[in-house]
C-alpha cells in the first residue's frame, strides 16, 4: 500500500533534492519491457531520476511516496477523447478520467472547434445551454492562427490533465463548403488546404475524420487525399473513423489505406471493429488486411475501447443527406420526404448504405430524453420504447428525433467479446476511450461506462482476468504507442528526462466499476496520479489541482520550436 510522507515528515529540500521521490515501486516503463522494482525521483515537472529499488533511501525530498510494490507507470494517453465541456468552459478536472490514470486527453474526432469562421459558427447554435456556450467560444478562435488560440485557451482555463487534438476534417470541410453536400472547387481545396497547414503549425497532431456523421461524410476520398498531402510537410497523421464499420468495413479500410498512401502521411482507424452480429466474420479479414499493409511498408494502427458495444447519437440511424445544411429536423418534419427516409433506414440489401438495419432494435439502447412525458425511456431499448409508442423502429427512431430536437444518444450492442479480445491483442493497436470525462458527482443521464472505465478495464479483464495481454503491453498500449502515434517525445515513460505524467495502481484491484445501467461510478485500484510532477489524484479523490499543459505536434515543434 502507497505511504505518503508529508513535507513536514521530510527533511528540508536542499538545493541537488527532489520535489518528489516515489520509492519501492514496481516500474512497468512504457517500452512493453518486463517490470522491475525501483525508485524514481521528479525536480520540478520532469523526472529526473530513475534507479534501482532504493537508491533515493537517503535522498532529501519535499515530498515522499513509499509505492510498496504497486506499479508505476506512465501516466495514460487517450487518444480519442471527448471532454468537450469540461475542458472548455467546465471545470478542468475531468475526475471520471483522472481516476482511472489518464494524463492526457486527446481530442479532435471530426470536428474542432477551430479554427472557425461563420461557417464553423453554425456547427455549434443551438437551444443548449452547453453548446451555446460552446459556440460563443467558437466565434473568439478566428483564422488564421484559431487553433492555436483555442489550445491556448484550454491551458489558461485550467485543466488537470494535458489536452490536445487533431484537427476535425468536418472542421476543414465546413469552413470552406458549410454544411451542403457536393465535391468542392478549386478555390475551396485550396481553402481547405490553408486550413490545414496553418492549423498544423499551431499544433494539430495532424486530420481526423468521421465519415459517418453529416457534413463530414459528404466529404469524398480525392477530397480527403488533398487535406492529407497539405499536412504531410508538417508530419500529421490521418486518424479516421472510417465510412463503414458494418458490411463495407473491408471497402473502408481500402479507402482509408489509400488516403495514408497518397498523401504520404501515416494512417490510424479510430476503434476498430466489425460492428452488427452479420458482420462478425470480418474481423478476421480485417486484421489481415492491416497486417498485409504493414509487411508492405505502410504505416497504419488502430485504437480500441475495451467493451463489445459502442455508442453515438440516435440520428446516425438516419441517412446522411437528411441531415445537409443542417435541416435535419425540417426535412425529418416533411411529409414528401418522409417515405424516401424510411425505406432507406430500413434497406437491407446488400448493396444499401448501412444505417442502423443491421442490428435488432433491442441492440440500442436509448438516452437523453427531456420530454417529461419521455422520462421512463430513458435507458430502454428501442424496439420497447417503439412498441410503447406503438409504432415501428424506424418511425419512433425518426419522432424521437424530432421531438428531442436531435438530443438523443444510444448505445448499440452490436460487436463480439472474441473479436474484442483478438482485435486488441494486435501489436499495432493502442488504447482509446471515444468518450468525455464527466464527475458522478454531478453528472446526469446515461453515458457509455468507458468514460469512467476504459482504461483498467483492460488492466482488470484484458491482463489480470482474462490473460489477453501481458501488464507490460497493456501498459504500452496505454502510454508509448500512443505518445510515437502523437509525436510526443517527452512524454509516455518511466525514463529520465521525460515528463512526469505518472499513475500509481494496484495491479490486483484495479478495475472498472461503471456499467451501461449505472455508468456513474469512479473506477478504483488507481492509488495515485501526477501531472507533470503535480498530484492531481490521491487516496480516491481529485487534489483540486490543474497543472495540465497543451500539447502540441511535431509540425509545431518543426516550424516555431514550440514546447
Amino acid at each position: 500500500m502507497a505511504t505518503i510522507l508529508s513535507a513536514a515528515c521530510a527533511p528540508a529540500t536542499p538545493v541537488a533534492g527532489y520535489d518528489l521521490i516515489i520509492a519501492n515501486a514496481r516500474i512497468v516503463d512504457g517500452t512493453g519491457n518486463p517490470w522491475y522494482d525501483g525508485d524514481v525521483g521528479v525536480r520540478g515537472d520532469r523526472i529526473v531520476t530513475v534507479g534501482p529499488k532504493g537508491a533515493l533511501a537517503d535522498a532529501a525530498a519535499a515530498s515522499r511516496v513509499d509505492a510498496g510494490g504497486l506499479v508505476l507507470a506512465p501516466g495514460f494517453i487517450d487518444i480519442q477523447s471527448h471532454s468537450w465541456t469540461p475542458l472548455v468552459i467546465g471545470d478542468g478536472r475531468v475526475v471520471g478520467k483522472v481516476a482511472q490514470g489518464v494524463t492526457s486527453e486527446i481530442l479532435g474526432e471530426a470536428t474542432t472547434p477551430a479554427p472557425s469562421n461563420a461557417n464553423i459558427d453554425s456547427l455549434y447554435d443551438s437551444g443548449d445551454r452547453d453548446e451555446q456556450a460552446m459556440a460563443d467560444l467558437v466565434r473568439t478562435f478566428r483564422a488564421p492562427r484559431g487553433f492555436g488560440a483555442w489550445l491556448e485557451a484550454m491551458e489558461r482555463h485550467g485543466v488537470s490533465v494535458n489536452v490536445g487534438s487533431y484537427l476535425g476534417a468536418a472542421t476543414v470541410r465546413a469552413y470552406a463548403m458549410g454544411q451542403r453536400e457536393g465535391v468542392p472547387g478549386p478555390a475551396e481545396l485550396d481553402t481547405m488546404r490553408a486550413v490545414v497547414r496553418e492549423a498544423m503549425k499551431d499544433g494539430a497532431f495532424g486530420i481526423s475524420s468521421a465519415l459517418i456523421y453529416p457534413p463530414g461524410s459528404f466529404a469524398g476520398t480525392e477530397e480527403l487525399i488533398e487535406a492529407a498531402r497539405a499536412m504531410a510537410p508538417l508530419h500529421g497523421t490521418y486518424i479516421t473513423h472510417m465510412r463503414s464499420e458494418e458490411s463495407q468495413l473491408l471497402e473502408a479500410i481500402d479507402e482509408a489505406l489509400r488516403i495514408g498512401r497518397e498523401a504520404g502521411v501515416p494512417l490510424v482507424i479510430y476503434h476498430l471493429k466489425a460492428a452488427g452480429q452479420v458482420n462478425w466474420h470480418l474481423a478476421a479479414p480485417a486484421i489481415a488486411k492491416i497486417d498485409s499493409a504493414r509487411a508492405a511498408g505502410q504505416d497504419v494502427k488502430a485504437t480500441m475501447y475495451p467493451y463489445p458495444a459502442s455508442g453515438n447519437n440516435l440520428s446516425s440511424c438516419i441517412p446522411s443527406w437528411v441531415h445537409a445544411d443542417g435541416k435535419l429536423l425540417e426535412n425529418l418534419a416533411n411529409p414528401a420526404l418522409r417515405a424516401r427516409i424510411r425505406t432507406e433506414m430500413a434497406d437491407r440489401a446488400a448493396a444499401a448504405p448501412v444505417y442502423c438495419q443491421h442490428n435488432p432494435p433491442s441492440a440500442y439502447q436509448i438516452s437523453g430524453f427531456t420530454r417529461p412525458e419521455w422520462s421512463r425511456f430513458q435507458g430502454w431499448r428501442l424496439d420497447a420504447i417503439a412498441a410503447a409508442l406503438g409504432t415501428d423502429w424506424v418511425n419512433a427512431t425518426i419522432e424521437l428525433t424530432i421531438g428531442e430536437k436531435n438530443g438523443l444518444g444510444k448505445i448499440t450492442f452490436g460487436m463480439s467479446e472474441e473479436n474484442v479480445a483478438t482485435m486488441l491483442a494486435r501489436p499495432w493497436v493502442v488504447v482509446g476511450s471515444d468518450a468525455g470525462g464527466f464527475d458522478p458527482d454531478s453528472a446526469k443521464g446515461l453515458v457509455h461506462p468507458r468514460s469512467y472505465g476504459t482504461f483498467p478495464r483492460i488492466l482488470a479483464k484484458y491482463v489480470r482476468a482474462d490473460g489477453v495481454l501481458s501488464l507490460e503491453d497493456a501498459v504500452r498500449k496505454m502510454t508509448w504507442s500512443t505518445a510515437q502515434i502523437l509525436g510526443l517525445r517527452d512524454r509516455g515513460l518511466v525514463k529520465e528526462g521525460m515528463m512526469a505524467d505518472l499513475v500509481l495502481f494496484d495491479p490486483a484491484t484495479v478495475a472498472d466499476r461503471a456499467t451501461f445501467e449505472q455508468p456513474h461510478q469512479l473506477s478504483v485500484g488507481v492509488r495515485q496520479v501526477w501531472v507533470n510532477g503535480v498530484s492531481v489524484w490521491a487516496d480516491g479523490r481529485h487534489t483540486g489541482a490543474k497543472p495540465g499543459r497543451a500539447l502540441r505536434g511535431a509540425g509545431f515543434t518543426a516550424s516555431t520550436g514550440g514546447r
